[in-house]
């Protein structure tokens, strides 16, 4: 790879980079066996939530602020092009999202000749509570599955996933809760993804040793899934506080007992 990295860990499986990935991905010299991406959802609108049972604003900053919709479109268009570049021929991306993105990130990704081949529904177990009681309780996001090239078979680890699924065929519905209080010992991102999230999606697409992107990468629990399953990682962001959050997060699993705990606690030991 050509980029300066912020941050390796010691046996070089887990690497960190800071800047705009739209700035960075075009010096990248390297494909990729798969990206999962969690890019900005537009949600920032001044709306609120609940968290431990108090009120909060939804607001993100304003990297998760829609600039209406042709500049979004044109945004997931530039990132998921740069993404198609560093994906092997036989690799596949994950970008996940909710009713404010996903639809446009479905048509970027027909648009630029990927294959969609599931839009996996989260089914969370402790949703917030709709505050105005005026409509549903929001308690899913979606993740879309694609490959980059319709033509090249992809990887799927079909027995794994009916294993964990109980010996029947795995469906895309996941009924899987949000983040845990264990996972925030170094702090919590504002949009942090659960590890047993990632961990199944690792282990669906992905073999050991394979190399995985996050151009989105916040805390990197992206990151933190791929050192546990023993895959490497690469992650971007702008933040240099998301990057030294990923970073202590990745040296508490240098400690071997902190890394049993957390393979235990993802249910893959």
């Amino acid at each position: 790879m050509s980029i300066r990295a912020y941050y390796r860990s010691q046996n070089k499986d887990f690497t960190l980079a800071h800047g705009d990935c739209l700035d960075l991905l075009p010096n990248i010299n390297f494909q990729f066996d798969m990206i999962f991406a969690d890019p900005p959802y537009f949600l920032s609108n001044g709306g609120i939530s609940v968290q431990s049972g108090k009120q909060v604003s939804v607001n993100k900053g304003d990297w998760d602020k829609s600039q209406g919709f042709e500049k979004d479109n044109e945004f997931n268009r530039r990132w998921l092009s740069l993404c198609r570049e560093k994906l092997k021929e036989n690799g596949t991306i994950w970008v996940s999202g909710t009713y404010h993105n996903i639809f446009s990130v479905a048509q970027m990704l027909n648009e630029l000749d990927f294959r969609i081949l599931n839009c996996i529904t989260w089914a969370k177990t402790n949703p917030p509570p709709n505050l105005s009681c005026k409509f549903f309780t929001h308690s899913t996001e979606f993740i879309l599955w694609a490959r980059k090239n319709k033509k090249v078979t992809h990887y799927y680890n079909y027995e794994l996933m009916k294993k964990i699924n109980g010996g029947t065929q795995m469906r895309d519905l996941w009924t899987l809760p949000a983040i845990a209080k264990w996972e925030k010992s170094c702090g919590k991102h504002p949009t942090q993804k659960p590890l047993p999230l990632l961990a199944r999606i690792i282990l669906a697409s992905t073999k050991e040793g394979d190399w995985i992107l996050d151009p989105f990468c916040g805390s990197s629990t992206t990151g933190i899934a791929a050192s546990l399953l023993n895959r490497n990682f690469l992650g971007i962001d702008r933040e240099e506080s998301f990057l030294e959050m990923s970073k202590n997060r990745r040296i508490e699993l240098d400690d071997t007992h902190a890394r049993l705990s957390y393979r235990t606690r993802i249910g893959y030991d």
